[in-house]
């Protein structure tokens, strides 16, 4: 498996790193256009199957194995107030996990995807980004590494999500980092928080912006933190050096791909988000990202829920693409 250990190993990977097989996409198109239906009418459906063909390598994709990761951290910053529940329930929600207990367990079990839970040091949490680096250099590439060797390379696609209580406030302010703008914008509720609450998250956030300053790559994770959020970025990059699709959840998730952002936009090339969530933020990161979610629900959890709903459209889109008649074998013509 490559190894990220560092920036530089980053760095050299991007300048060589797997694209999207283009000759396959044609023709994998061309097999879309000869489907018993008008060319185009499925929508999204024949955009995702391309896509899906396009890195999987083959003009007939397949889901026979998809993994779900949920990488979970706890963050220093809860010790300003940020979150209205203690860091206690992030090692309530793995067990939860664990027992198959949470929304996300029953997702996956209906779109038929393989859950792993990895939590990322629990009884340390990053540093407050108010007062310091939230992570060090080694703490970085250490979550990094974790993230990156997390990811089954024989599956077909990867589902990435998070769990972490306050880290809501690191994806604003990573977001607010990379991609500038008013603080505000970035903000929402979170798991609950009101609008003092959501008032008070900006003046955090600014706090550590004038500490830090906008930064656009892995250093933005260093300075605002989040293990899990650095272990997503470890999948990802894992995933295209691997040429596996990915699916991002929603704000959080998609806000710790960032950074990554932040060195080369193409770097996420490979990743689908699963679903557009009802915070503020994601809007925005959306359109700065140029991506487009597969699902609008009014979701706000997270935990990678958006992303489990997203495969059952993604199996959809397979389905159709490989089991559909052709004009030539319905004999219409």
């Amino acid at each position: 498996m490559t190894q990220f250990g560092n920036h530089d190993d980053v760095l050299q990977f991007v300048q060589n790193m797997p694209q999207a097989n283009d000759a396959i996409a044609s023709a994998a198109q061309a097999h879309q256009n000869n489907l018993t239906k008008p060319p185009g009418s499925l929508g999204t459906l024949e955009e995702l199957a391309v896509f899906l063909a396009s890195w999987q390598g083959q003009d007939k994709p397949k889901i026979d194995n998809a993994q779900a990761i949920i990488f979970a951290g706890n963050h220093g910053i809860c010790a300003q107030g940020v979150n209205p529940f203690p860091q206690e329930v992030t090692h309530l929600m793995v067990a939860n996990f664990d027992a198959g207990g949470a929304a996300m367990n029953q997702l996956c079990g209906v779109s038929g995807a393989n859950l792993n839970v990895v939590p990322l040091s629990l009884d340390k949490p990053t540093a407050d980004f108010t007062t310091t680096q939230a992570l060090s250099e080694d703490e970085l590439f250490d979550a990094l590494a974790i993230g990156a060797s997390s990811i089954d390379t024989s599956a077909d696609i990867i589902l990435l999500g998070e769990m972490g209580i306050g880290n809501s406030t690191i994806s604003s302010a990573l977001a607010a980092s990379v991609f500038g703008g008013e603080t505000k914008e970035w903000v929402g509720a979170g798991t609950g928080s009101d609008a003092a609450g959501q008032a008070h998250k900006v003046d955090v956030i600014n706090k550590g912006l004038e500490m830090h300053g906008r930064r656009s790559d892995l250093s933005a994770l260093a300075a605002f933190g989040g293990r899990e959020q650095a272990a997503i970025c470890g999948a990802i990059l894992a995933a295209r050096a691997a040429s596996i699709p990915v699916m991002l959840d929603g704000f959080i998730c998609t806000a710790a791909a960032a950074p990554l952002y932040g060195i080369n936009p193409q770097i996420l090339d490979h990743c689908l988000v699963g679903h557009k969530s009802v915070e503020p933020g994601h809007i925005k990161l959306l359109e700065a990202m140029g991506k487009t979610a597969i699902l609008d629900l009014n979701m706000r959890l997270g935990e990678g829920t958006g992303a489990a709903l997203a495969l059952s459209i993604l199996r959809g889109a397979v389905a159709c693409h490989n089991n559909m008649a052709t004009f030539e074998s319905a004999g219409i013509g």
